[in-house]
């Protein structure tokens, strides 16, 4: 019978280092946390600009099979064509945009007030659709027993008062709109310096892997650009012809705004169950202004597209793309809705692929068709 091996001593020097290494690690891994969660807006930022980049490098890439050429007059040309498709729609159709979409804004606000008559004569509770003349005393409607009294010019407090408040919501207006128009130019920024040089921002990522992970982190990178590029380019082509078929459809029933509508419907496109429920909500709430029966055939529009977008576009296009369960999907995306806001719930979908691509290169999992 083998004797048992002597065990060394741990000497308490040893012992001591690997104590304050396991807390080093314990602390480095909570900030690192809290910075993610204190930066998110950043870093979703950040994510953005990534996904625009490796669109561009998708499409130059998908040029370069029909065309060739090299790879920086591939990336310039779809530069230019996206510059110019966009320049033009904003140059011939920006005014409809902004006269369809004044006039979506006031349907959409008179129609929920109608919905709220309509709830509490049946005694349901509106507080949440509280639209009252509060906030606009010109429409309220007299008291006969409480006539109003002649206006009273106001005093300098009130005057000052007003005129603070007028300049802090114009204030807020102006950095609103400069946050916006700068996050706009972060992100193209951002997606250009990837497109341009993927090469080397792939080398500096593989450069941080330990040496002896280097080859498999190269392989989770490299899938997961794959997988992205696929997804983002069949997920265009799917927005494309949403926006197309909720136009036309709403134009011919003859619903107002149909236009705006139609791009509404194909920028909602991006984020899956949850952002075609949405457009689907504004298309009926659009239509109701138009009768009944004009929101019932919008309503059935709806419907058709959203079919077409879930049960022929996207299982055509993206089958070799991004494979998520639709329950699993919906339970993230409203997990970092509530977390995140806007942008966990629209990125939500891109940041799982990630996750599942990582864990299936790690785990070295083959896929199992559907059908076993």
């Amino acid at each position: 019978m083998d004797a048992a091996p002597d065990k060394r001593p741990i000497k308490p020097d040893e012992l001591a280092w690997a104590i304050a290494r396991g807390g080093i690690g314990v602390v480095t891994f909570a900030a690192a946390l809290a910075l993610a969660w204190y930066s998110a807006a950043t870093l979703f930022l950040i994510f953005s600009g990534v996904l625009l980049g490796v669109f561009l490098n998708a499409v130059a890439n998908l040029l370069g099979r029909v065309t060739g050429g090299p790879y920086p007059f591939r990336l310039t040309t779809v530069c230019l064509v996206l510059a110019v498709l966009f320049s033009g729609v904003l140059f011939l159709g920006g005014s409809t945009i902004a006269q369809q979409a004044t006039a979506l804004s006031r349907t959409i606000r008179a129609q929920i007030v109608n919905v709220k008559d309509f709830l509490e004569q049946r005694g349901f509770d509106t507080s949440f659709l509280d639209l009252s003349n509060a906030a606009n005393p010109s429409t309220a409607t007299p008291d006969p027993q409480h006539p109003p009294t002649a206006p009273k010019l106001p005093d300098a407090g009130a005057l000052a008062s007003g005129t603070g408040a007028i300049v802090n919501q114009t204030l807020k207006l102006i950095l609103g709109t400069v946050g916006a128009v700068g996050n706009f130019f972060i992100v193209l920024f951002l997606g250009l310096a990837f497109a341009s040089q993927p090469s080397v921002y792939r080398k500096g990522l593989l450069a941080v892997a330990p040496a002896k992970h280097r080859k498999k982190t190269a392989e989770i990178v490299d899938r997961i650009g794959e997988t992205l590029q696929r997804w983002l380019v069949a997920q265009l082509i799917v927005m494309l012809a949403v926006f197309v078929v909720t136009w036309i459809g709403l134009a011919i029933i003859g619903i107002p705004a149909s236009f705006i509508l139609g791009i509404q419907a194909g920028l909602l496109a991006f984020i899956p169950t949850v952002g075609a429920l949405l457009g689907g909500l504004i298309i009926v709430l659009a239509s109701l202004a138009s009768g009944w029966v004009a929101a019932a055939s919008a309503a059935g529009l709806f419907l058709g597209v959203h079919a077409l977008e879930s049960y022929i576009l996207t299982p055509i296009l993206q089958r070799h793309a991004i494979d998520i369960p639709p329950a699993t999907l919906f339970a993230m995306q409203i997990l970092l809705g509530v977390l995140f806001g806007v942008w966990g719930l629209a990125l939500a979908l891109p940041l799982m692929a990630i996750v599942k691509v990582t864990a299936g290169e790690l785990r070295n999992d083959t896929p199992v068709p559907a059908n076993v």
